[in-house]
């Protein structure tokens, strides 16, 4: 199981455990890429993929294409508030 981590580059908040324990967690530039990275990290065989909740609201794919793949868990963050 290859888990990965994907927030805005501006969030200085969520995952920052996994982020100092070494794990890869993914920052991006534009959020407005997300389906992009998801597609990416899904190539490199991660089967495990969890979102920010701000992240989310990006992707179109998420509900529509991946809900349904059993291959492929994307797990939507919660906010800390």
């Amino acid at each position: 199981m290859k888990i990965s981590w994907v927030k805005y580059e501006k969030d200085d908040e969520s995952f920052k455990m996994p982020e100092r324990l070494g794990f890869d967690v993914f920052k991006l530039v534009e959020p407005e890429k997300t389906d992009d990275k998801i597609k990416e990290l899904i190539n490199k065989r991660y089967d495990t993929i969890i979102v920010t909740n701000e992240i989310a609201s990006f992707s179109e794919d998420i509900v529509k294409k991946y809900s349904k793949d059993r291959n492929i868990n994307i797990i939507i963050a919660r906010d800390k508030e």
